[in-house]
């Protein structure tokens, strides 16, 4: 292998032969200038993979060089020597991107230690990620296997979900196949769970986690109302809400998006919630603006609520569910809500947003990640760009970043908004398909199947045979509902093989999975 080859430059050179020898004799090969001017030239002309640079040096100051040669090759790591400590030449420098900064006098580790943190970085972090990984793997599988509650499938998904976005960043394949291995174990003990305990969860005083129909009494209004010393409860008009549903968005795509908020943001408080069955938005996000689980919705609502089959949108009257929802909940409160579903109404909502500082709760449903979930089957080009979970958080990333919805929290933030974010359901990318055969009248989602007279894989799905046992509405009196879990979807056997090849490989939701399921609910205060 080739020797590292370092450019070092400072006015008093020959006193720092020793440290040239000492990394020498560790294979680094070190061009010596004391001067600016040469050194750049220099530094054109060659190719370096590392700079020393003195700060204060007679003629061409160490900054004057490293704002040169930053100009002719600014991917090249520079780190500045100096025997200045003020502040005004640290930030100058830290400003112009620096990889390092020491303070003279230097020893030859220090030095040592800043090539490696800068050249060897990546070696060194993929190294001890693996290593950690390896430890941390024997752990998982064990927990996995004595996991029995809710509240430790919560943590088991964190904790898969954080090694998924370290090893993302090395190169080690084979180290990434085997946490996806765990994650398909994973995702198969989750969907026995779900099928032993799931029906309990709708049982009087039952042992359950907040759910899709639970979501805005038991956590959106503690931050709406505020207790008084007497122990009732009034308004809080210090701090009104924000509350931003995010379609579709799974706990790892947050997680990529998390620093951006943290920009404007603190966070209170981090909540992951279960999203009711099926999790799909009709079902899912009507029960969190309702309060209600779709049975109850169709009962008290006939107006509102619409089956799989029926013509027409399914989640048309959202605000009307909130609006009825708040006047039971006996919240008298300004509020107004926004369903952003193109750039042109997300632009209108930021620029009109400081019209709103005077709500005590703003709802924004923001439709991006389902479109992009969908764009990713039926267009060629976002098939490329979100080939794979890791693609798909960058891509989600990339949109946030640059989106209508980070210019509307950003307004929040200024007016002293209390900031929440959460999403209806996650989202699967689907591998496996599973054959099953319906009537006419059977739904069409590829993740859950509700009819007469279904015939399907039993181990490959959760069946329900009484609907209303968990919550929702039948179609009539012998429909069931089949929910696909792990990584398959629902396929049937008219034209079985082109069904498969075209839904293979994409991004899909109404089932049973980690990422469907176990979902964001986040708490901010303003910066």
């Amino acid at each position: 292998m080739d020797p590292i080859k370092i450019l070092w430059v400072d006015d008093e050179i020959d006193l720092l032969k020793p440290h040239i020898l000492f990394l020498e004799k560790k294979n680094y090969k070190v061009t010596t200038f004391n001067n600016g001017r040469d050194a750049v030239d220099a530094f054109e002309d060659g190719n370096f993979d590392i700079v020393f640079l003195d700060e204060n040096m007679p003629g061409m100051s160490g900054l004057e060089t490293l704002s040169e040669m930053k100009e002719k090759k600014s991917s090249t790591p520079m780190i500045m020597i100096t025997k200045s400590e003020e502040e005004y030449i640290m930030e100058e420098a830290i400003g112009s991107k620096i990889a390092d900064y020491l303070i003279k006098p230097v020893n030859p580790n220090q030095i040592l230690l800043s090539l490696k943190k800068n050249l060897d970085h990546s070696r060194l972090i993929s190294e001890k990620t693996t290593l950690d990984y390896q430890k941390e793997f024997r752990k998982i599988a064990m927990e996995m296997a004595m996991v029995n509650s809710y509240e430790d499938w919560v943590e088991l998904y964190k904790k898969l979900i954080f090694w998924e976005l370290e090893l993302e960043n090395i190169n080690d394949q084979s180290m990434f196949e085997i946490l996806e291995s765990q994650k398909v174990e994973a995702n198969a003990q989750f969907s026995k769970f779900i099928e032993r305990n799931y029906e309990d969860w709708f049982e009087p005083k039952a042992d359950r986690p907040i759910q899709s129909h639970t979501l805005f009494r038991e956590l959106v209004v503690p931050e709406l109302v505020k207790k008084d010393t007497r122990g009732g409860s009034e308004l809080s008009k210090a701090k009104p809400v924000l509350f931003v549903v995010i379609d579709n968005l799974r706990y790892d795509q947050w997680k990529v998006m998390e620093s951006v908020v943290a920009n404007h943001y603190k966070l209170e408080k981090e909540v992951p919630y279960f999203a009711s069955l099926p999790t799909a938005t009709q079902y899912a996000r009507n029960s969190i603006f309702s309060g209600l689980t779709p049975l109850e919705m169709e009962k008290q609502f006939p107006q509102y609520w619409k089956n799989d089959v029926e013509d027409g949108g399914k989640n048309l009257y959202e605000a009307e569910f909130l609006k009825a929802h708040l006047k039971r909940l006996g919240l008298n409160i300004k509020q107004d809500y926004f369903k952003i579903t193109n750039l042109t109404s997300g632009k209108k909502l930021a620029e009109n947003f400081k019209g709103l500082k005077d709500n005590d709760l703003v709802t924004v449903v923001y439709n991006f990640v389902d479109m992009l979930s969908h764009a990713k089957t039926e267009m060629d080009v976002v098939k490329e760009l979100a080939s794979d979970d890791k693609a798909y958080r960058s891509l989600t990333l990339s949109w946030f970043k640059n989106s209508p919805l980070l210019e509307i929290i950003q307004q929040a933030q200024k007016l002293g908004f209390k900031l929440i974010i959460t999403t209806d359901h996650g989202t699967i990318n689907v591998k496996n398909p599973s054959k099953v055969i319906g009537d006419k009248n059977t739904s069409l989602n590829l993740r859950y199947k509700t009819g007469r007279s279904l015939t399907y894989e039993d181990k490959e799905v959760y069946a329900v045979k009484d609907p209303k046992k968990i919550g929702l509405p039948t179609i009539n009196m012998s429909s069931s509902y089949i929910f696909a879990k792990n990584d398959y979807f629902l396929a049937y056997v008219n034209n079985y093989n082109h069904y498969v090849s075209y839904y293979r490989n994409t991004y899909q939701h109404g089932g049973i999975s980690l990422e469907e399921m176990i979902v964001p609910f986040l708490v901010f205060n303003p910066k």
